[in-house]
């Protein structure tokens, strides 16, 4: 008897090395700084949403945590070299723009980590490396949802987008925007026209809201702003004229229009949610527990994982069964029924890729 207890006690033994092993292992870093884009950690945009996710974290994970925020992109990096400067051992850089910077500052320190948002890594010309990772996001579906939105909320028939600079991220919002109004087109038999602009700043909300104010002139009763600060300009002065709008990264109604306390608060009908601070955290933590990054650099959230979503409805009036038809739609997403068309990295249309022709050997 007694010798099957002591088999059974060493039986237990052997079970509990491996968890113990693993419970002992020691954190990667201990100290995390944040670079934005151009822009704040309280712009309502994917920079307050990473300072958000990398604050969550660092709390949770007991590690120093200190930011910087970019105002030219001439500083890119030299705000990374800041961070560099004061031995921080992860580095989080925010926006497709600073990608180059960081992948150099990836390259020349080893033994830093970097983690990248809104960037793409493993390329031919920049490879993947054990120490940096993109965080990547499906924006097509993410448009997809807006426009689905959009399509069904208009009245005038003509809805638009107030667009950023075209980085594969925005490139892919607006592509996924105008493919969600084809679907509700295609499924309802309607016609509902698509109108959009590029801007070649992140931080001109005037601009925006010039943008936007022209589409309105053009019978645009639905705005959807896709750019930073600049696509946020567009959609509070839409919405301040009456016009439906949609936010974008993360919930506008809670930022943007301050909690419902913004003129225009009631037209914001929803907004394209990438879960940036969900990204953010979850790399952070696979650093604390020794996991480290994924082989090949890249970490992408989608409709499938619960990374791309769509906001509230809010004060707005909109109909119980167009949210429930934006619930369906969703899970189309997420199980793949439905499929947006779009190159998930480039944001190019895929109908497009195919039917450019191959290069050949013929004169």
């Amino acid at each position: 008897m007694k010798i099957h207890k002591l088999i059974f006690v060493l039986l237990v033994l052997s079970l509990l090395v491996p968890f113990a092993s693993i419970a002992a292992q020691e954190p990667l870093i201990e100290s995390v700084c944040l670079v934005t884009d151009l822009g704040r950690v309280n712009d309502g945009t994917f920079n307050q949403y990473a300072h958000e996710g990398a604050v969550n974290a660092t709390d949770d994970f007991g590690l120093d945590y200190t930011f910087i925020e970019t105002s030219s992109q001439a500083d890119y990096a030299r705000n990374i070299q800041t961070c560099l400067d004061e031995d921080i051992d992860a580095i989080i850089t925010v926006g497709f723009l600073i990608a180059d910077a960081t992948y150099a500052a990836a390259e020349a320190n080893p033994d830093v980590y970097f983690i990248g948002v809104d960037q793409f890594f493993g390329s031919e010309a920049q490879p993947a490396l054990p120490n940096i990772v993109g965080i990547q996001f499906r924006e097509d579906q993410g448009g997809f949802l807006a426009g689905a939105m959009a399509a069904m909320m208009t009245e005038s028939g003509v809805v638009a987008g107030v667009y950023g600079i075209d980085v594969p991220a925005v490139v892919k919002f607006r592509h996924g925007f105008e493919a969600g109004v084809g679907y509700i087109n295609e499924q309802d038999g309607t016609d509902v026209q698509t109108l959009g602009v590029y801007i070649d700043n992140f931080i001109a909300p005037d601009r925006g809201a010039a943008a936007a104010e022209q589409f309105i002139g053009e019978g645009a009763d639905v705005i959807f702003g896709a750019g930073g600060p600049t696509g946020s300009g567009g959609i509070s002065y839409a919405a301040a004229d009456g016009a439906y709008v949609i936010g974008v990264d993360q919930d506008e109604y809670l930022s943007t229009f301050g909690e419902g306390e913004t003129p225009g608060a009631e037209n914001i009908v929803t907004s394209a949610i990438k879960r940036v601070d969900v990204g953010v955290y979850d790399m952070i933590a696979a650093l604390v527990d020794g996991t480290g990054f994924p082989e090949e650099s890249v970490f992408v959230l989608t409709a499938e994982n619960e990374g791309i979503n769509y906001a509230p409805q809010h004060d707005s009036d909109v109909p119980e069964e167009v949210i429930a038809r934006m619930d369906e739609i969703l899970a189309g997403l997420a199980d793949g029924s439905i499929e947006t068309g779009i190159d998930p990295v480039t944001g190019a249309l895929l109908d497009e890729m195919e039917a450019t022709p191959e290069a050949t050997d013929e004169a």
